[in-house]
């Protein structure tokens, strides 16, 4: 009798054992303020921001986002007087740093724009994020259309 009265104790140990790797991944990445800037019509990419952090570590794998036919992890960065900016095939997320995607450094990059981005929309992106356990997660984000002078020195990122 005592083997029939621990069978269900140990279906339930079984299934939660199988959500721990889920869970674990889950809390891999912390995803904060993501947004975006309006567009112009016949403006044909854009670039996303946000803050992300990762308690145990992990990589920005890519991005995807049915506003854009490509999607791409990007770096700007400055040659001199010459600002540069590149596709990067990763981004480290070190563990209990925050990484800044914002204009001017690290961002999402938008190409090819399906539609013109207007203030107030939201814009569905999802990240491929790789944990320190080679767990891959998807993490769905909302980035919220902002003026488009959002991030700029004049336009300012207001205080979402």
């Amino acid at each position: 009798m005592r083997t029939a009265s621990l069978r269900p104790t140990l279906r339930a140990i079984a299934a939660a054992s199988l959500l721990l790797p889920a869970v674990a991944a889950a809390q891999s990445v912390e995803v904060k303020d993501p947004w975006t800037r309006a567009t112009a019509p016949g403006q044909k990419a854009g670039g996303v921001f946000m803050q992300l952090r990762s308690p145990q570590g992990a990589t920005l794998l890519a991005a995807q986002s049915p506003a854009a036919t490509t999607v791409e992890i990007h770096e700007m960065s400055m040659d001199g007087n010459v600002m540069r900016m590149r596709a990067i095939p990763k981004l480290d997320l070190p563990a209990g740093q925050t990484v800044d995607l914002k204009p001017g450094g690290y961002h999402v990059m938008l190409i090819d724009l399906k539609q013109p981005l207007k203030k107030g929309e939201k814009v569905p992106v999802t990240l491929r994020v790789e944990g320190k356990d080679r767990q891959v997660q998807e993490v769905a984000v909302q980035a919220e259309v902002r003026d488009m002078t959002a991030g700029s020195e004049h336009g300012g990122q207001s205080k979402h």
